[in-house]
This record gives structure tokens, sequence and C-alpha cells, in this order.
């Protein structure tokens, strides 16, 4: 939980605000207690939103429907005005972990709890199908669990049957790993209530075995694995409980059992003792600490420029649920520009920091800028006359292999000296590594890896990881303003790239979803065994498409397309994500890059005003004309670590000790700020997200994506 905002309101209805819990695009949720000293948790539609009556109507009846849900294992609707100037819905309040939080931090359930947890949800399911609703969104993280049982969470997609919802019909709502096969074909379907039993299977299968049944990695893999494969249930250690479960995951609706035959079979619990040893006393644990919630902190409001308008409803689909405004907060990277002094001061302890990157493998252009960047740091917080403790670094290179990132990681975390650790800087080693980091509670944050396997470990609360830029799902984000309000088309053409399957049908399939609605979008493949791009193009061109986006990941690749856009005479915008945008593609396309945009994760620290100073002391100390790719997110990672040390005090520090603090930070560095959802513990999206374009043969950045004005 966070302060609450000097912006917001004392009270909502008969509720005075306590904390904030989350924000996103659609609100903001807090903690509140009634006049009577009940807590609830109290979600504020933003005004925006409410100004349309569509959406006014939409919520005024999905808050209805929901309000009908009466079952003793969901949270129930407290309280609602569908007709205040921003609507605003009440229920109550559990205090407990989420399953999430649960399995990642203690393991998997025995097989008995998993019986109980799931009788009690499919309780929770039969009200939510009997008012007309299906949820839509089972997952780990919507289950809280209190000492009497589970709570099913989270109505705010869940959907009246035969009724307009508040999200719309032609996207894939849920989670990936959790959705069931209807779900994720994503084609204007109405999942009814065996879709909620195929995702529930799923959520048990993660509580007996500690792992989804269709295992992890990119978005997209995930889904092609619900969809066409069977689940890997082998970690499930009951055979009946197993059985039960893969007839959940039938891929046929019509398969599944009912709720009544799931709950006859899953037999009879008690009320009491239904959990582990051990998970009482932190479920009784975190109550008390709720119950004795002090009067409300408030803290300042950001000093941020103004942005422009917030964006659409459509954009905030687009972008999902880990995109949100920025929750503010006090830290600032204002620290590297504290006036330095030559004067002697006293002694003071030393905190040792890491670098781990790639310094002479494939990315060592990328490993140097880290550790340059880092190094600039370090010495701007030892020259502060008004600091409390000394940076030390260590550096240590891992050649971008995965076995010596395995090496690096078992060397720094049997090194007690070591605070935190900056890197590592690529997916492949910052995945070795991961396990290694989480288990000895060393915090690991890279602002380099973007792998949705990886961004989904770094989103419990409770590991070690924290990967600072948006995950690979979020590319399409920033094309899709692009294409629709910045330099709108209505008639796009995706070319999928078969070498690159996984990414290229993710980037695809988001963008097909979201297509203009008065518009056509068309796919055109290539082969992996085929770099002849001319087809694809010429194909766009008989489509009439005014924008075509390469939706692979390969710079050469994206090269040949190109060049076949430029012979077939194609003169709209062409487009692609960040893997692309690099020198490779500069040097391969020619004069045929000209005019690509990209969305992206880095930033031009010079276009920068926040940045000015590091810019100016970095090529200055490095004698280059221009700063490296990397190094501003580097510097930024370093300070994030350096607030979170300063607030520790100056007695011995333990890194597990700091790894809440820093996922409850909200950090405000040279290139943006640094949140984290309080549900998720996912790193905000929207603040990470940019737009480039190639202009006379090089990169230009446009900006964050929301504040790109339109040409």
């Amino acid at each position: 939980m966070r302060p609450l905002l000097a912006a917001d309101p004392e009270t909502i209805g008969p509720y005075r605000l306590l904390a904030r819990i989350g924000a996103g695009g659609m609100g903001v949720v807090y903690l509140a207690r009634s006049e009577g000293g009940a807590l609830a948790a109290v979600k504020v539609i933003r005004a925006e939103h409410a100004a349309d009556p569509s959406f006014r109507a939409r919520f005024r009846r999905e808050a209805q429907a929901a309000a009908r849900v009466d079952a003793r294992w969901t949270t129930p609707v407290l309280a609602a005005d569908p007709e205040a100037p921003e609507p605003w819905l009440a229920t109550a309040f559990v205090p407990g972990p989420s399953l999430a939080e649960t399995v990642a931090g203690h393991g998997p359930l025995p097989p008995d709890t998993v019986r109980a947890l799931g009788a009690r949800l499919v309780e929770a399911l039969t009200a939510v199908h009997a008012a007309g609703l299906v949820h839509r969104d089972i997952k780990p993280g919507n289950v809280l669990l209190a000492l009497d049982g589970p709570r099913l969470i989270d109505f705010g997609i869940a959907r009246a049957g035969g009724a307009t919802a508040l999200t719309a019909t032609d996207l894939v709502i849920g989670t990936p790993g959790y959705l069931s096969p209807e779900q994720a074909r994503a084609r204007g379907g109405e999942p009814g209530p065996p879709s909620d039993v195929f995702s529930l299977g799923c959520l048990l299968a993660y509580a007996a075995a500690g792992r989804p049944p269709f295992g992890t990695g990119t978005a997209a893999a995930v889904i092609f694995r619900t969809i066409h494969e069977a689940p890997d249930l082998t970690g499930v250690p009951d055979d009946p409980l197993r059985t039960l479960i893969a007839r959940c995951l039938k891929k046929s609706p019509a398969a599944r059992p009912t709720l009544p035959e799931l709950r006859t079979a899953l037999g009879h619990f008690g009320t009491d003792d239904w959990l582990p040893p051990g998970l009482p006393a932190l479920i009784a644990e975190r109550s008390a600490q709720v119950l004795e919630l002090p009067e409300p902190q408030r803290a300042e409001p950001p000093t941020l420029a103004a942005g422009p308008p917030a964006p659409t409803r459509r954009r905030f689909l687009l972008l999902g649920t880990s995109a949100g405004v920025l929750a503010a907060g006090g830290a600032t990277a204002a620290w590297y520009t504290t006036t330095r002094s030559s004067a002697r001061t006293p002694a003071v302890p030393t905190r040792t920091l890491a670098v781990h990157a790639d310094l002479t493998g494939p990315g060592k252009a990328l490993g140097s800028a880290i550790e340059q960047a880092v190094r600039l740091a370090v010495s701007d917080h030892n020259a502060r006359v008004d600091r409390s403790f000394d940076l030390a670094l260590q550096v240590h290179d891992d050649h971008g292999e995965a076995a010596r990132s395995q090496a690096v990681a078992r060397q720094l975390t049997a090194d007690g000296r070591v605070c935190a650790v900056i890197g590592p800087s690529s997916d492949t080693t910052a995945l070795a590594t991961r396990d290694i980091y989480t288990k000895a509670s060393l915090p690991t944050v890279t602002a380099w890896a973007g792998s949705d396997d990886l961004y989904a470990t770094a989103s419990s609360t409770h590991l070690a990881v924290f990967q600072i830029r948006p995950a690979d799902y979020a590319m399409p984000t920033p094309l899709f303003r692009y294409l629709t309000e910045i330099h709108p088309a209505s008639r796009w053409a995706l070319i999928e790239d078969d070498a690159a399957r996984d990414f290229s049908w993710l980037i695809a399939r988001l963008l097909t979803e979201n297509a203009p609605t008065h518009g056509t979008v068309t796919t055109h493949t290539v082969p992996a065994d085929s770099d002849d791009f001319a087809p694809a193009a010429a194909a766009a061109i008989a489509a009439r498409a005014q924008a075509v986006v390469y939706c692979g990941n390969s710079p050469q690749r994206a090269a040949a397309c190109a060049r076949a856009l430029r012979t077939a005479g194609f003169t709209g915008t062409a487009a692609a994500a960040q893997p692309v945008l690099d020198p490779a593609f500069l040097a391969a396309a020619g004069a045929a890059a000209e005019g690509w945009v990209f969305s992206s994760t880095w930033v031009d620290p010079v276009r920068l005003a926040p940045a000015a100073t590091f810019v100016r002391a970095f090529t200055r100390r490095y004698g280059v004309p221009s700063v490296p790719a990397g190094a501003a997110e580097a510097y930024d990672a370093l300070g994030m670590v350096a607030h979170v040390l300063t607030q520790s005090g100056t007695g011995p520090v333990d890194p597990g000790s700091l790894i809440l603090p820093l996922r409850s930070l909200s950090y405000q560095g040279i290139t943006r700020t640094f949140a984290f959802d309080a549900s998720t513990g996912a790193v905000q999206l929207n603040p990470g997200l940019f737009l480039w374009r190639i202009r006379r043969g090089r990169p230009d950045f446009l900006g964050q994506y929301q504040q790109v004005k339109a040409a």
C-alpha cells in the first residue's frame, strides 16, 4: 500500500480513505474505513471515463450485477454510486495474502488444502454465475487467503451474460496461463461458465504443483500451448486430484465438468485448519497490521510537467491491467545534482553494490554502457556532503552465457557484503540466475531484460528480481497509438515472420484485436526458411495498406522487408518493435529505413531535461560524443537502490529487507518515473514505453508515447 496523495479526497461516500491499494488506467483503488469501522476496498473510476454516457450505463449494470453475488467465499459489494462525478464501488477488504504470493513464498499447497480451496471457489463461482456473470480472470492473484477460507476477488472485468461489458468483445480478457482456449482465440464469442471452470483448473494445478499447467514464457507461447497442447500436470502429486484437474482442462467446453459435478468430486471440507502450518500465523499477522493502521499520511503530489489528456478507453484496453497512472512518491533522481565539496567529512559506513553484465561477449557494448553509468552514479553519490554511507562497487562479467551468469550469481550471493545487483543485461542471463538471486533474497535490478517469463517472475512482491522495463508483450502499445492518433491509418498490413513465430504472433494478434474501428487489417506471413519479403510487400500494396508493421524481431529480416516495401512503391507508415531498432537494421536497409517508426523501452537522454546533468557528466568523463543506449537506465537503477539504502539507516543491511521497500517505491529518475503496481508487483507500463522514428538515416527519439503530438 502507498500513502494517500495530497490530491486524493478524504472521503468517498460514507468511507474515510486510509491508503492507496493501487492505481490503474480505469481509476484508483483505496483502502477505506466505514463509519462503523469496517474496512473496504473502494474502486473509483476516473472522470474522463465516466463522462462517456455508455460507459456510465455499463458501469451501472455491472455494479448492480456484482451486488447480486451472494456467497461466503467472494468479497461482497458493500455500496456503489454509479451516478457520482467519479463513479465508485466498495467491496469488503480482505487483508490476507494472495494465492500467488503464498505459493511463490511457501511452495505448493498440500492436496487436501487444494481440494478445500477448490471446493470453496466452486461455491463462489456458483454464486457469480447465478448472478448472470462470468468472472473471466480467475488467477492466483485474484484469490486471497483468509483464516476461514479463500476469497475470490476482482469482478472489474466480469461481464453480465447477454449484456455489454466494461471491456470490448474482441479482446483477450484474462491472464495467459489461466484463460480458457475460447478466451485465448478471442474471436468475439461470449465465454460462458465452462470458461471459468477451465481457469479454475489452471489455478488448482498451480496451487498443487507450484507452476501453471501450460508453462511459462512469452504470452504468445503460453496461449499457443493453451489452445493446442495438453496440460503438464506431472507436478500434481495426488492422482484423483490430477484426474479431476485434467477434466477441467479439456479443450472443449462441453467436455468439462459442471460446477455441481466439480463440487461433488472435491468432497466435504470443514472451516477450520484448512491451511498448512505456518500460513495461519502469516495471515493473522497481516490482518493485525491492517487493523492497526494509523491515521492517513499523505504524500506530496509529484512535480511533473502537465501531460496530454489521459488515454482513451480503447488504448487502456490494449494496455491491460498493469498499465496505469503513476503513484507519486518522495524518491527523486535529484540526488545526483547535490553540490559537491572537497571538505573532509566524518567517516561513514560502506555499502557494496555489484554490476552483473556481459562485458566481453555479444552484448559487450550494452554491458560497457551499464558499467560506465553505474560507476558515474557511484561517484556522484560518494561526492555528496550529506551522504550517510559510501558506495563500493564490484563488477562481474558473464560473457553473455547462462552458465557463467549462474557462476557470477552464486559468487555474489555468497559474498555477504553485496547489498544489491545491477543487472543482468540480457534475457538469457537474467532467466538463468533468477532463482539463485531469489533464493538468496539478493535484490537484482535489470532495465535490459524484457522476457515475459522473467516479467511473470518479477511480478511477485516477494521475489528479488526487479524488471524495471516493460515486458515484450507491451511493445504493440506505442504502435497502436501512433497508427490511431498520431499518424492515423485505417488500413493496416501486418507481416508475420515465422523465423520468430512466438514474438511475431504476439505482436500481430494484439494489433489485430485492436484494429481501427472502421478500418481493415490484413496479415501476410513470410516463411522462416525464406528471406524473400517481396510477396508480402506486394500483398500489402494490393490491400491498399496505409501502414505496414513488421512483427518479427530480426534487424536483418526487417531490413529485407524495408527494401521490399520500397521496391514495391509503398509510401505509407512502416513500423516495428524494439528488437529491430538496431544499427544492423540501418546498415542493411539503407535508404529504405527512412521514416520507419519503432516502439521501444529506451530513451535518448539528450532529449530529456532531467538528464542534462547526467549527459554532460557522462560525455565529459568518458570522452564520448553521446551517451550509449542503456546507460541512462543504469544510472536510474543505481539511483533507486541508493535511495532505498539511504532510508535503511546506517546500521548493518540485510539485502532481503530491501525487497519490499524497492517494490513499494515510486522513484523519479532521469529517464522516467519507476513505480510498481500495488496488486501485482509488476512495473507500471505506461511511463516506460517510447516512440522513435528514423529521420535522415538516424534514430530520432519522439518521446513517451502518450506525450507525442499528432503530426
